[in-house]
Order: C-alpha cells, then sequence, then structure tokens
C-alpha cells in the first residue's frame, strides 16, 4: 500500500553516497584471439584496466600507483589489447605503456611530452599506431610495440585525426581526418593509405587517398572486413548515419543499413564506436531511433536482424567489440532502470541470454521503484516539431497528488542527445517525486542531420524556447506543475540555463548550472584546442557576429536573472573555465540574487571524485527543496 506524500518530499533507495560509490564502465575491447576481454573502470578519479580470461574470473591489471586515461580533446581511446598484451595511456603523464596479460610491470613505449590517445596493433603485433598531439599540433603516429625506436608519424598536416585501424594484411590503415572550422560531425574525411617498411625503420605512408566524406558529409569509425578486401564506415550523406562497404578492389559502395535510424554518433571522443565485426563477418551495429538503441546483426546475403533487448533492459548499447574468435560482441549495456554492465551477446544464439562479466552497481533498487520513460515529442514555438524523452516520478512506496514539479534536463555538447540509459542524476530525481524532461532541443542528434543542423547561428534561441515549449506541453498533459518548473544542465546545458534565466525571467521556479558558458566572448578564445572555433558554426564567425555573441552572452545581460540558481563549478576545467562562472556568480551576488556558487578542486568538466559526487547531489536535493518544493 503506497503512502501520500507530497512531491519532492519521497524517501529514496538512491541515495548520494550510492551514487558516488558507483563504477564507470567503458571501452570493451577483446585481445586479438577473441577469448580475453578488458575494459576500463572509472572509481572515482581512478581509471583502472581489468581483464577477464575465457572462463576465469575479472582481474585488475594496472597497478595502483597509474592511472588509465587518455586526455587528447574530450578523451576516450584509453587502450588496446592484442597478442597478450595491453596498451594504455597513463593519465599522469600521457605515456602510452605496454604491459603483458600473463604478468609483470607496465613499462612505456612512448615519450613523455604531449597526449595520446586510441592505441592500435598492427597484426603481425610489431607496430603501434595512435594519435598524438602536442602543443595543439595533431597527427597520427606510430613507434614499434616495445618501444624500442622513436616514434615517427604517419599522417600531419590536419588539425585534427581519429579512428585509425590497420588492414588485416598490415600494409594498409585507414583513419578520419579534418580541419577547423568543422566539427567531426559537420564533416570529414575517410582516408585510406598505403604503408612501406623500410629496413630497420618504422612503416612509413607511401600514398594516401579520400575514398569518401567532405566538408559537408561526415564519416565516423572506418573498420576492415575480415579478409581485408572490404572497408566498412558510417556516412550521413543520406541525411541519417548509415553504414557502408567500400570495396577496394573496384571501388563499388554498397549501403548496408537503411531508414530513419541513427548508427553514427557525434565523435566527442577518441576511440568511439558503434558497429564491431564478429569472427564470422557478421556486423553487429547499434541503431539509434528517438534515443533508444538496438543491435541489428549484419550478414552476407542475409536479411538484417534486428536485436531489440529493450525487453532484457538494455536500451542504450555502447563500444561494441567482436571477437575474432567467437561469433560474439561485447557492449557496455544499460537501460533507464539498469545501471551499466559489461556485457556479452551471442551473435549465433540471439534468444541466448547474455553473459554479465562486470556490473557497475549492486543493482540493489527494485525495478518499480524506479522511472520507465517513453519519449515525446511536441510542437515548439514556431511550429516546428521537438524531442524529448519524459521520467514521470516513480516509487514503490509513495505516491503523490496532483501534477510534479517538473525539472527540465538541457544535455551538454550542444550537439549531442539525451538517451534512456542508466542516468543517476534522473533517477535522483525521480524517485524523490519529481518529472524529468530530457530535452533535446533543436540542434540534438540522433533525429538525422537536418534536425542537427537547426541550432547553426541559432544557440540560445531553439535550445531555449524548445525547453519552455516542451515544459508547457508536459504542464497542458497534466504531467508537470506549471509552477514549479526547474531548468538544470551542465556545460552548454548550463548555458541554457542561464540564458533561460535571462530571456524568460519567472518561467522557472529555479535553475541549476554546472560549469554553464555565461561569455561567448571567452569561451571562443579560452576553450581547448577541439571547440576552439565550434562557435562559428552556432553563432557566426568574428568579428562579423560579434552582436550576436554579446546577445546571447548572460554575463551580458545578466541584471534580467532574477531566479534562484545554484552554480557548480571544477577548478581545473579547461573546456569551460573557472572563470566563465566566477564572473556570473559575481554579478548574481552584487544584486542580491538567491543563488549559491560551490567549486571544486581538482574535478574538470564533470565530476569524478566519490566525494564531489556525492556533496553535488546532497546539495542539489537540499537546493531544490527550499526552492522549489517549500516556497
Amino acid at each position: 500500500m503506497t503512502e501520500q506524500r507530497m512531491y519532492g518530499l519521497w524517501s529514496s533507495p538512491i541515495t548520494p553516497s550510492s551514487l558516488a560509490a558507483g563504477l564507470r564502465l567503458s571501452e570493451p575491447c577483446w585481445d586479438s584471439d577473441g577469448r580475453t576481454l578488458g575494459w576500463v573502470e572509472g572509481r572515482s578519479d581512478r581509471g583502472v584496466l581489468v581483464v577477464q580470461e575465457s572462463g576465469t574470473a575479472p582481474r585488475d591489471l594496472t597497478p595502483a600507483e597509474i592511472s588509465v586515461r587518455a586526455f587528447v580533446g574530450y578523451g576516450g581511446g584509453d587502450f588496446t589489447l592484442a597478442h597478450g598484451a595491453a596498451y594504455f595511456v597513463g593519465q599522469a603523464d600521457q605515456r602510452i605503456y605496454r604491459q603483458e596479460l600473463a604478468g609483470g610491470a607496465p613499462r612505456p613505449i612512448t615519450p613523455a611530452f604531449g597526449a595520446a590517445a586510441n592505441p592500435v596493433v598492427s597484426p603481425d603485433g610489431r607496430w603501434l599506431a595512435y594519435v598524438h598531439t602536442y602543443e595543439d599540433v595533431d597527427c597520427i603516429a606510430v613507434v614499434d610495440s616495445h618501444g624500442k625506436h622513436w616514434p615517427a608519424r604517419l599522417a600531419a598536416d590536419r588539425d585534427f585525426y581519429m579512428q585509425p585501424v590497420w588492414a588485416p594484411t598490415g600494409d594498409r590503415m585507414a583513419w578520419i581526418e579534418w580541419d577547423h572550422p568543422n566539427m567531426p560531425w559537420d564533416g570529414t574525411e575517410l582516408k585510406l593509405a598505403e604503408l612501406a617498411f623500410p629496413e630497420g625503420g618504422l612503416p612509413a605512408t607511401t600514398s594516401a587517398a579520400t575514398l569518401a566524406g567532405g566538408k559537408a558529409t561526415a564519416i565516423f569509425q572506418p573498420g576492415f572486413t575480415p579478409g581485408g578486401d572490404g572497408l566498412l564506415y558510417i556516412s550521413d550523406e543520406s541525411g541519417w548515419g548509415h553504414l557502408y562497404r567500400r570495396d577496394l578492389a573496384t571501388g563499388v559502395v554498397t549501403q548496408l543499413s537503411s531508414g530513419t535510424g541513427d548508427y553514427g554518433r557525434p565523435a566527442w571522443n577518441q576511440g568511439q564506436r558503434t558497429f564491431a565485426v564478429a569472427g564470422s563477418g557478421a556486423i553487429a551495429a547499434v541503431r539509434n531511433e528517438l534515443g533508444f538503441e538496438r543491435l541489428t546483426v549484419l550478414r552476407p546475403e542475409a536479411d538484417p536482424l534486428d536485436l531489440s533487448l529493450a525487453h532484457r533492459g538494455y536500451s542504450v548499447l555502447a563500444s561494441p567489440a567482436g571477437s575474432a574468435a567467437h561469433d560474439r560482441v561485447a557492449v557496455a549495456a544499460t537501460g533507464p532502470a539498469q545501471p551499466p554492465r559489461i556485457t556479452v551477446f551471442d551473435l549465433a544464439e540471439p534468444g541466448a541470454p547474455e553473459t554479465v562479466c562486470r556490473r557497475s552497481d549492486p543493482e540493489a533498487v527494485a525495478t518499480a521503484a524506479l522511472s520507465q520513460p517513453r519519449p515525446v515529442s511536441w510542437k515548439s514555438f514556431d511550429g516546428a516539431e521537438a524531442h524529448g524523452i519524459y521520467f514521470p516520478p516513480a516509487s514503490d512506496r509513495f505516491a503523490g497528488t496532483g501534477a510534479p514539479p517538473l525539472v527540465v534536463n538541457i544535455h551538454g555538447g550542444p550537439t549531442s542527445q539525451f538517451q534512456p540509459g542508466w542516468s543517476p542524476q534522473t533517477q535522483f530525481l525521480a524517485t524523490r517525486g519529481y518529472a524529468v524532461l530530457q530535452c533535446n532541443y533543436r540542434g540534438s542528434t540522433g533525429y538525422g542531420r537536418d534536425y542537427m543542423l537547426k541550432l547553426r547561428e541559432s544557440w540560445g534561441i531553439y535550445d531555449v524556447q524548445d525547453a519552455k515549449t516542451g515544459a508547457e506541453f508536459l504542464a497542458d498533459e497534466g504531467l508537470a506543475d506549471a509552477t514549479r518548473l526547474v531548468i538544470m544542465g551542465g556545460s552548454a546545458g548550463g548555458y541554457t540555463v542561464l540564458q533561460s534565466l535571462v530571456d524568460i525571467p519567472g518561467f522557472y521556479r529555479a535553475g541549476v548550472c554546472l560549469f554553464g558558458v555565461s561569455n561567448q566572448f571567452t569561451l571562443a578564445s579560452d576553450t581547448h584546442k577541439f571547440e576552439a572555433r565550434y562557435s562559428e558554426s552556432l553563432l557566426g564567425p568574428l568579428p562579423e557576429a560579434a552582436p550576436r555573441y554579446r546577445d546571447r552572452s548572460p554575463l551580458f545581460h545578466a541584471d534580467k536573472i532574477v531566479d534562484p540558481i545554484v552554480l557548480f563549478q571544477g577548478d581545473i576545467d579547461r573546456v569551460v573555465v573557472r572563470s566563465q562562472s566566477d564572473s556570473i556568480a559575481a554579478s548574481l551576488k552584487a544584486r542580491g540574487v538567491p543563488h549559491e556558487y560551490h567549486v571544486y578542486e581538482g574535478e574538470g568538466h564533470g565530476w569524478r571524485k566519490a566525494e564531489t559526487i556525492e556533496h553535488f547531489y546532497q546539495t542539489l536535493e537540499r537546493f531544490l527543496r527550499e526552492y522549489v518544493i517549500f516556497t
């Protein structure tokens, strides 16, 4: 029997301390024999490489004194396994280390300068290629797999490189490259290079050809077929990210997928993958429809098989990795009520139970106590359609009366997407009696290229208005209390929080801003190389667009902010630097606007330390009670 209790005051099984204790699981990867699986576990502010040989329990491979984490761009591409060894990037010095799976200490094989990511080993095990950046100069580098040589450049002279991959024959390599002002979802090129192997030296590129892509077509994740006769990749040339195969002998290109689903992703990180090739040659590709994902299995001369995993609780699937020895694929799988797992699926027996290798959480909370989402769409201020995911309040103990308070959550990027995977923040709120709208405003990915491009020169308009009209839609449907609305977001989402409080004061009861952009001019000048010219597509090039930058900078209109707000900032954030939050906090303090400002030492663009995560959630709950529930 349920107890009637005011929304926002429900006791929840999801506590700040439990969220702080959770693991982050990423990048499953098989050794070249297809029998040993590895992945990275984020434990507070430390990354640990974990491996599991067939039939044995998982074990930590990397020593306690080394944290595994790559720092090229937003990171990712932390490690690989090949020929009985692990190759990983050390967080402290950004060197690539080699460590034998059979035992022994890791030893560096690259020098200690710049940053490395996405290591990939040649089929014969002799060479290791990787993405490297130093003093804002990026390249694809190569070194021998024991580190006896000084590294050399395989490809250079472009602004950015990503996703290098060796051909099975070892004499070719493919990768993705692009230049400013593009971001990788705007337009990239797929390169295929022939390699030479001089005696006593490192491999060298003899020629490189562009096979696909351009300034207005984004290519993602090249991958060779097992025999090396074909090159697989994802292109959004049709308006959706679909999978293609190019025959390397004839040049014939075949589109392998179709429809209004996306197989690509915005390439925010190194090492991202959305498809994998198993030992039989079967391709397991992740298809995204309205944010919900499934595996599509593609085999030569066979109809595609959609492997929906929703009935198993999985709706978001990251980094699929195929085993060369079996028809199996490992993924980081999650769902709205399912914390992340490293899970292996058997493609030969789609109905067979999956093998769970690692859980990120004790999974002690009953599914009935967690919120189950549904996709929603609504007409925005100009009559166009916007999308999102609605999470209702959830409890197996409590019920509220009337409509619940609503937290409108804005994703970062802004070129990104909310998906219905495990969201600690969302479940933390929903299990306390808040409804949550994860707003995928126009400019988000996952709804086709045209939808993504809507934010061009319109940042601060569509995101603000789509969030507002989404909240109004839910209130009209009786799914939210129009008098108790909150807007919340981090990074670009934090910008939308600030801009919304500037443009529509009084619409939201309160705002929650995590490392949000307050000054568009300083964002363009102070951010890291990867996003240094991102604002040109979102707002326009400077100096021509300077009036737009000023108009869309909350700091210059901070006198319009009157609603209570809490600000959170990491003191070593290099994407949205601390001065962005310091400036807006100073304005709020000078005018006596109700606010809080919390700066976390040693944190960057997002929280990793357990103590930070626990304090953040404690503060969030107290702030919302004070300004939303009890006001």
